[in-house]
């Protein structure tokens, strides 16, 4: 009987958490910056922001050609929409508004937040819907900060730290979304998911996006579903002290 009403209560919880998931774009960038409130650093540069301000100072980033831009926060798509909808019927209808208006599945990994982070905006434009790759150019055109794209070869190379966590984010979504991957870009992410490691940071970010969006990536790890209304209750709890 225990193991009953056990189950029940992770069934209950777990669609409580789907509940609340986003569905769609606008919506997971809303959720998102509710999540990312409580650690607010960007995922390419780590510069520190404030509602939708990144502080340049904090990271020692110089922008390349938009500082206007620079200076704001944007969400990107790791898995860029564009990736993910050129593999779909939908994109070739009607590009990705289309995707978005008919195409459940498209619309779903468009709002996943596993596949969301807050980046510098100049960054978001100039990575575009490039590929992750290693180049040979010094990490010198954003100031301090080691990201490089490489325009002519439409590639972008982040830097050490964000790789595993890249990595994972493309099994993930190839995974779900029945993404296909290059034999190149599976090897490539292969080797970051094994020579780094999930840190701290990515698994906190895999509770709390689990405990929304009602599932894990599991390529960071297993989260118990079971235990997402009193971490949530804690972290509402902090904030309010803070407040």
């Amino acid at each position: 009987m225990r193991r009953i009403s056990l189950f029940l209560l992770v069934l209950f919880l777990s669609l409580c958490a789907q509940a609340d998931a986003p569905r769609t774009f606008r919506e997971a960038k809303k959720i998102a910056g509710q999540i990312y409130a409580e650690r607010p650093v960007d995922f390419y540069c780590r510069c520190a922001f404030k509602s939708k301000q990144i502080d340049l100072a904090s990271c020692g980033y110089i922008p390349r050609k938009q500082p206007k831009r620079a200076a704001r926060v944007e969400w990107e798509h790791i898995v860029p929409a564009w990736v993910i909808g050129h593999q779909r019927q939908c994109w070739q209808q009607g590009g990705r508004k289309h995707c978005t208006a008919s195409d459940p599945v498209f619309s779903k990994a468009e709002a996943d937040l596993h596949n969301l982070v807050p980046v510098v905006g100049e960054v978001n434009g100039d990575r575009s819907n490039y590929g992750f790759g290693m180049l040979s150019e010094k990490p010198t055109q954003y100031g301090a900060c080691p990201f490089v794209v490489n325009f002519k070869q439409r590639t972008a190379m982040p830097p050490e730290y964000s790789r595993g966590a890249i990595a994972r984010t493309y099994l993930y979504m190839s995974e779900r979304y029945g993404l296909r991957l290059s034999k190149q870009d599976r090897r490539l992410y292969d080797v970051w998911n094994r020579q780094h490691p999930a840190n701290e940071w990515e698994q906190w970010r895999n509770r709390r996006v689990a405990c929304v969006q009602g599932n894990a990536n599991r390529y960071v790890g297993v989260v118990d579903l079971s235990r997402c209304a009193k971490s949530l209750s804690r972290s509402s709890a902090t904030r309010a002290r803070r407040g």
